[in-house]
């Protein structure tokens, strides 16, 4: 296994003053040691999670960190900043930047590494050491963990004389035991050093505290013996904790993962208090909340009513859209083989002729119908399993069929999914005997929700549903004029305000939902959302392109990615754009999906593929209008991006012509 760090990837002069500018240059070490194999690529991925949540961790540190199928091996570079750089922590600027890269799928004892590292990032010699080194080698084998055993006993044997009393006292009785749990997204770095942080906020308060670690290598149960003898429990995560049934009974503080990071000795002082008081948290069987009686950051079962909702169906939809764009792709190439008349062809399972193409597009055909016949039981299914986790699977699915049965269709697997999941957190609040426990999420729960979500989609909500549906298809057939325009709009707005956030994700399952059963009026909303989230990657590329002094050498290198983004249908494209001057660009871009999908709906463009951009333009009813609305809506989005950023450039210029004389008659100007 090659080397975590060596000497090339240490930066101890890093002149970067952004957060994109100090990875890019960090990455650029990665791409010359052959680690990176696509630094645009790589950057996104970064990029991507940045955005969901900062990196930046107090005691001036900053870890961006991803995993990406554009790294080759695992790899660590280090930059320590003199100016320092805003990484989101509350503390300020950090000084000390890791840009941490794993490759997709990698193995445990990579992430055993990377999480070693965010363990150690918790020790402030560490911290001190690598802020008064001088020699990137000596930096990159410290980083390594390539100390004397000797120095470490030192260490301990310093921790040993510094121990306070009362923990030492706290040592020598019965201490206060906790058990906790820590998880991120990415499950790499905030994970392990939320552990390592209440680990040693534990240690300082005499208090002995165990942690299970759920990150991208997995998890290991902590010991059913130790989780008993627990007095507390705390959950600092920001992705569902796996198993929670575990710890039914016990008093529970739930926080988010940098809570966990930043204020250990605060959730221990928290959960021995609700100890003391005998809070008990009521603890779902198999998944679902834990009702705590208390806050919670940011888990999502604390969370208001509307925020819980978009994100069960945002789980939903985030586990269909593979299926839309296999099925759809396939059914789209199908009909560029063998022409629309294809999908009334016969089953290739009782006619294939293997050198006739319209046999292969047939089956291209009846393979993405069949992926397609999964859309409404898969959404369904995967909003019950974000209300409540894998029990709410079955009845998630059987609602979804049974929707499609009905002719409920996408609005009807809505519904099931929800009704699914609602259904089951109900039975789940239900006191059961402990014999019961062992078969509830896998007999008694799935039986009775599946028999209950069955009852309601076949006799109760399904038919109202389908005339819903139905009417909602009708009307879609039979908008024309100012209508078509105004919806083209509203779906150019929405794909453009937060570039594949929740909006840009409505949007997108409104229009993929209706290719399920494809009509006119679908197939001209399908076209207005491609085109719309065309737009934003676009216009960014064309305004670097046209005023390069408007723009700094970071977004031109990301505008000339942006040309192949914009192109291919990725609107996350133009992210980094907004994430540095959402004021301007994103009112723009707006403003250019707006006209894109007006024009699109009045032109009468249809699209039968759910993705593809350009590349998909010859299975595009009116192709050429269809283009012409794209670059329409992107010269738009151009302009105003330009107009507001050139009006921004000149008012310093002219606060700098109008300052006022200093003693000596020089101008005296104050910058923005």
């Amino acid at each position: 296994m090659s080397e975590l760090i060596t000497a090339e990837l240490v930066d101890l002069d890093l002149s970067a003053t952004t957060k994109d500018a100090a990875a890019r240059s960090l990455a650029e070490r990665m791409v010359a040691a052959h680690r990176v194999t696509d630094l645009e690529g790589f950057l996104a991925d970064v990029a991507a999670r940045e955005a969901q949540m900062p990196t930046g961790l107090d005691g001036g540190i900053g870890i961006p960190h991803c995993r990406s199928e554009h790294v080759s091996a695992p790899t660590l570079a280090f930059g320590r900043s003199v100016a320092g750089i805003d990484f989101g922590a509350a503390d300020g600027p950090a000084d000390l930047i890791f840009l941490i890269a794993a490759p997709a799928g990698a193995d445990d004892d990579h992430l055993t590494i990377l999480s070693g590292l965010a363990r150690r990032l918790m020790d402030a010699e560490f911290t001190a050491t690598l802020r008064a080194g001088t020699d990137p080698r000596a930096v990159a084998a410290l980083i390594r963990g390539e100390e004397p055993p000797e120095e470490n006993q030192e260490q301990e044997r310093e921790q040993a004389k510094t121990e306070t009393p009362g923990a030492a006292v706290a040592a020598a009785s019965a201490p206060f035991r906790i058990v906790a749990v820590t998880s991120c997204p990415t499950g790499i770095a905030h994970t392990y050093m939320a552990a390592e942080s209440l680990a040693a906020a534990g240690r300082a308060e005499g208090v002995e505290v165990t942690v299970e670690t759920q990150g991208s290598a997995g998890f290991k149960k902590l010991d059913p013996a130790v989780v008993a003898a627990a007095d507390a429990v705390i959950w600092a995560h920001d992705v569902e904790v796996r198993e929670k049934s575990r710890f039914r009974g016990k008093p529970l503080v739930d926080v988010g993962v940098k809570a966990g990071i930043n204020r250990p000795a605060e959730l221990i002082a928290e959960a021995r208090r609700k100890a003391e008081r005998g809070e008990v948290a009521a603890v779902s069987e198999d998944g679902g909340g834990a009702d705590t009686g208390g806050g919670n950051e940011s888990s999502a079962d604390h969370a208001h009513f509307g925020v819980r909702l978009r994100t069960y169906l945002m789980s939903g939809v985030s586990y269909m859209v593979p299926f839309v764009a296999a099925g759809g792709l396939l059914i789209a190439l199908s009909f560029a083989i063998g022409g629309y008349e294809i999908a009334s062809a016969k089953s290739v399972a009782d006619h294939f002729v293997w050198g006739e193409a319209d046999s292969w597009a047939a089956l291209l055909n009846q393979i993405g119908s069949a992926a397609f016949g999964f859309l409404v039981p898969v959404l369904a299914g995967y909003i019950a399993y974000g209300m409540a986790d894998r029990p709410a699977l079955v009845p998630g699915f059987v609602g979804g069929a049974i929707a499609l049965t009905v002719n409920a269709g996408f609005l009807g697997g809505l519904v099931a999914g929800l009704l699914a999941g609602a259904v089951v957190m109900a039975i789940q609040r239900v006191p059961v005997h402990a014999t019961l426990r062992g078969i509830m999420p896998v007999l008694v729960i799935p039986l009775i929700a599946s028999a209950t979500v069955g009852f309601l989609m076949f006799i109760v909500v399904g038919k109202p549903i389908a005339s819903l549906q139905n009417a909602l298809t009708d009307w879609l057939n039979g908008l024309s004029g100012s209508n078509a325009v105004i919806l083209g709009v509203v779906l150019g707005l929405m794909m453009c305000f937060d570039m594949g956030g929740p909006l840009n994700k409505v949007a997108y399952a409104f229009a993929v939902g209706g290719l399920a059963d494809p009509t006119p009026g679908s197939l001209k909303v399908m076209a207005a959302v491609m085109a719309a989230g065309m737009v934003p990657p676009l216009a960014m590329a064309l305004a670097t392109t046209v005023r390069k002094r408007l723009f700094t050498k970071t977004e031109r290198e990301n505008g000339r990615a942006a040309w192949v983004l914009g192109a291919s249908f990725i609107t996350e494209g133009a992210i980094p754009f907004a994430a540095a001057d959402p004021l301007r660009v994103i009112p723009s871009v707006m403003a250019g999906g707006a006209v894109t999908g007006a024009l699109s709906m009045a032109f009468g463009a249809t699209l039968r593929a759910p993705h593809g951009g350009v590349f998909v333009v010859p299975l595009i009813g009116e192709p050429f209008l269809y283009l012409l609305a794209i670059a329409a809506g992107t010269l738009v989005a151009t302009a105003l991006v330009l107009l507001l950023k050139g009006a921004r450039r000149a008012a310093p210029e002219a606060a700098g012509d109008s300052g006022s004389a200093g003693p000596d008659g020089s101008r005296v100007t104050v910058a923005a």
